[in-house]
């Protein structure tokens, strides 16, 4: 049986909302708010700004938490490992992601233990050749997940999320998911990854690339489709988002990493990251990663810019120091922005020796989760084309999705 419970009464909004500063302070008002004007209020709340929820599940209790730079609470954007800390509660150490726990190592470099610069809190990680830490997390009773996610499965916060619920399940720990708005969570499109040869920290389940989730409705997934290794479940307790459903759209508060720096860019993300499989820049090391897309040639188009080195785009970027020549996408409307793969197309079709397009093909099937998207491109198939070879397992997985959806869907 999956133990996995959603805590969503009225007392519990009620008590969130004075948490968070939305109603007046409860030291200086009587006023009664009724469940009907509780109910009826647009503003977005994350998990963690509904402390009244979760506070009394730590109580007593040894925590341990899984959280970066976008792990904060409130307008005031106040790290959650400060808020715990001020209220008592016993925390023991941080799990970091990708990226670290203050969002500053670049994609794809190791992340070492350590200690949290600010607070002192042991740090260990779950990311880059250190999956296994049985010991740490058998000496807490309770561990919190709260990483915002953008929705795109080679996004690797959710391969942590799925190794921070093995290490739970293995050791009986229950998982708190504070979750949050997916801001790509108006669609579901994409390939569905193939079986385990395509399996890897991008690749880690097998979802559509684009999943329309959020790591609340993941983490019910990967227990209900026992996922888990020797079908273990995970005992989850997902704090849901207030006043979110899949149709509406969210911009993150914080960066999620440093190459997605606004709104535009994470919701270009999904159809731009498969360049990553080559040697397109998608605008690292500039002002306008993941906006801008170019080659060094000039069949590109007459837009030009010059990749250098930025805060956390340093050793990873590509076509540093020469000119790129391609699309400028940054006027476009971020919220009428959905997956597409008109953009890989074009740049493969207008390369002029294209032998020398795909050239981190292993990775390239990665990030598709199969081999038959590249070799698809190769052969000229139209978007159209592609998109019928995928319609049945992503019809079948929008089935399988719909059981596990915690918010009103897009569609």
């Amino acid at each position: 049986m999956i133990k996995t419970s959603i805590l969503i009464s009225a007392t519990v909004i009620c008590l969130s909302l004075f948490s968070c500063g939305m109603c007046k302070s409860s030291k200086t008002s009587t006023k009664q708010v009724s469940a009907d004007q509780i109910l009826n209020t647009s503003k977005i709340l994350p998990g963690a700004d509904q402390l009244s929820a979760y506070m009394p599940l730590l109580k007593g209790k040894k925590v341990g938490l899984m959280g970066n730079q976008t792990t904060i609470v409130g307008e005031s954007k106040e790290h959650l490992v400060d808020v715990l800390l001020r209220e008592g509660v016993d925390l023991k150490f941080g799990f970091a992601p990708e990226h670290g726990f203050r969002g500053t190592i670049e994609r794809g470099e190791k992340v070492d233990n350590d200690k949290d610069t600010k607070t002192g809190l042991p740090l260990y990680t779950l990311y880059g050749g250190n999956e296994k830490q049985d010991s740490i997390v058998n000496s807490i009773d309770v561990m919190i997940f709260d990483l915002q996610d953008v929705g795109a499965r080679f996004y690797t916060y959710i391969t942590s999320l799925h190794r921070v619920m093995e290490l739970c399940a293995k050791h009986n720990k229950e998982l708190i998911v504070l979750d949050r708005p997916n801001p790509c969570g108006d669609q579901v499109d994409g390939p569905v990854r193939k079986d385990d040869k395509f399996k890897s920290n991008v690749s880690y389940h097998k979802i559509a690339m684009v999943h329309g989730l959020t790591v609340g409705e993941l983490a019910n997934m990967i227990n209900g489709e026992k996922w888990l290794e020797n079908g273990r479940q995970c005992k989850v307790t997902v704090i849901p988002v207030e006043n979110w459903d899949h149709s509406k759209m969210y911009e993150l508060p914080v960066i999620p990493s440093p190459s997605l720096p606004n709104h535009l860019s994470v919701r270009l993300y999904a159809s731009l990251c498969l360049f990553e499989g080559t040697e397109i820049s998608v605008g690292r090391g500039t002002d306008w990663p993941f906006q801008v897309v170019g080659y060094d040639n000039p069949v590109y188009g007459k837009f030009t810019y010059n990749p250098g080195e930025k805060e956390g785009m340093v050793k990873h970027v590509e076509g540093k120091g020469q000119t790129m020549y391609g699309l400028d996408l940054r006027d476009l409307d971020a919220d009428k922005q959905k997956f597409t793969l008109k953009y890989i197309l074009d740049f493969y079709q207008k390369m002029p020796d294209k032998t020398k397009f795909f050239t981190r093909a292993d990775f390239f099937d990665k990030l598709a989760g199969t081999d038959e998207l590249r070799k698809q491109i190769i052969a000229g198939k139209t978007e159209k084309e592609i998109r019928d070879s995928w319609a049945k397992d992503l019809a079948e997985y929008k089935e399988m999705r719909k059981q596990y959806l915690l918010y009103k869907d897009f569609e």
